[in-house]
């Protein structure tokens, strides 16, 4: 998918099917989010999949805003990591970069996601 369309054409994206991601896709997927931009290339970020039902379960409880994560098939956590920061602050704006190349990223694979 050519990068302008997959731009303008991304959605937010709450009932999923009951199939599993590809491997190959979720690495081009957290391969995207490590290619992001950040602050004086500080990458503060770590990736976390979940696709157990019993974490994605707590991660609801946990979160006001995920009920839809009942059907996904899995979430990334994209945790902000203060000790990798060199430009202390910045770690919220480098996540969501991260993020957005993520939810691009799996636009363009065929994929649907939403930013929680």
């Amino acid at each position: 998918m050519e990068a302008l369309n997959a731009i303008f054409t991304r959605r937010s994206i709450r009932k999923f099917k009951k199939k599993q991601v590809p491997q190959d896709k979720l690495r081009a997927i957290l391969k995207a989010g490590m290619y992001a931009p950040s602050a004086r290339n500080q990458q503060p970020w770590h990736f976390i999949v979940v696709d157990d039902p019993k974490i994605k379960e707590e991660v609801m409880n946990a979160h006001p805003y995920a009920s839809m994560l009942a059907e996904a098939p899995l979430a990334i956590l994209v945790c902000g990591d203060t000790r990798l920061e060199k430009s202390p602050g910045y770690w919220s704006i480098d996540c969501s970069a991260a993020t957005q190349n993520m939810l691009l990223a799996a636009h363009a694979s065929g994929l649907g996601g939403v930013w929680l």
